[in-house]
């Protein structure tokens, strides 16, 4: 910085903060050291900068599984937020596996990162109490713990359940099954959401058609296709399941195609999450859009004040509306006789 400095006629503090992205500094002074600065290529030493700031620049991410696409989309956002500002994401999977996530927050914690993003898989909060006590930087994300205060960005569950489930009574739907997640904040209120639907319109709620399984975010499809095929076995079929992700409800119309039966008029399907595998599928998904973008790129601005406020902050809870997206798989050809309002389709 001393170099560049001096070759622009400037002081070190002019350099680091057009660096820091500081707003005290001119339009035409920042433009000309970025200019410099990109011309010489010039990296910031990270861990000079680290041991006189106390920061690691780092920020961990710890979802249930990499390879789940409503995570990488989170993931997309989140560090577009945080990096710029400076900082660069560490991501890390549980595997649906709460021992796992727990060793992961450790391990972690262990490299001093400035703060953890954290859908978590576990059914109680004792990882999450442990980081409180250190006092550690924390946003949960999609599932949160009703007995923490804790900052949270996610998506109102109970209502994606409701939109879901109405919109296949729209469809003429009246056996509506559900494949369940887990017993977490997530699982349970879309699930609460679901029955809340069928309660107001009259519909009688089956225990028998509400179908969980060990996994929900890990190898999803195959548990999918294992659920609908327990569904199916029921003594009378179920003609609409509400998924509670995408990924099972791809797994479904798999088996249900596989058993020689239609989607969307023996059976209409509709998941949970929008992640667009419209190009790979025999027929598009109906989804509801939980604003996977909008949660990661939230998560990094609550992130960032937390990091750089100088006092602490009060949790903050985000809580963002999910949306229906129809498309073929619930366009059922009974929807012309159903009294429920027309919706807009996405082919």
């Amino acid at each position: 910085m001393k170099d560049i400095a001096k070759e622009l006629g400037v002081s070190v503090v002019t350099i680091s903060k057009v660096l820091r992205d500081h707003p005290d500094i001119s339009d035409e002074t920042r433009e000309r050291v970025l200019s410099y600065v990109k011309k010489v290529d010039y990296q910031p030493n990270v861990l000079a900068r680290s041991l006189v700031t106390g920061r690691s620049y780092l920020v961990g991410l710890i979802v249930p599984d990499l390879l789940h696409p409503f995570f990488a989309e989170i993931a997309k956002s989140l560090s577009q937020v945080i990096g710029g500002k400076g900082y660069s994401l560490i991501i890390a999977s549980s595997e649906e596996d709460p021992e796992l996530e727990a060793r992961e927050i450790r391990q972690l914690q262990a490299r001093h990162l400035d703060a953890l993003v954290i859908a978590s898989c576990a059914l109680n909060n004792t990882s999450i109490d442990k980081l409180a006590l250190h006092n550690d930087p924390y946003v949960l994300i999609d599932r949160n713990f009703s007995k923490v205060k804790s900052n949270f960005v996610g998506t109102d569950d109970e209502a994606a359940g409701r939109i879901a489930t109405e919109h296949l009574i729209q469809m003429g739907c009246r056996r509506i099954a559900h494949i369940s997640g887990r017993n977490n904040s997530t699982g349970y209120g879309r699930l609460q959401g679901y029955q809340a639907a069928l309660q107001s319109h009259g519909l009688r709620y089956r225990k028998e058609y509400v179908v969980s399984r060990p996994h929900v975010d890990a190898d999803s499809i195959d548990q999918g296709k294992q659920a609908m095929q327990i569904l199916l076995g029921r003594e009378i079929r179920p003609d609409g399941v509400f998924c509670y992700n995408d990924p099972l409800a791809i797994g479904a119309m798999e088996k249900i195609f596989e058993e020689g039966l239609s989607v969307p008029d023996d059976i209409a399907v509709i998941g949970c999450g929008n992640l667009h595998y419209d190009s790979s599928l025999r027929i598009p998904l109906s989804s509801i859009d939980q604003q996977s973008h909008a949660i990661g790129r939230r998560a990094g601005e609550v992130l960032l004040e937390i990091i750089e406020s100088k006092v602490p902050k009060p949790p903050q809870k985000v809580v963002l509306e999910p949306t229906l997206i129809a498309r073929l798989s619930t366009m059922r050809n009974s929807a012309a006789h159903s009294d429920g309002p027309k919706v807009k389709t996405k082919k």
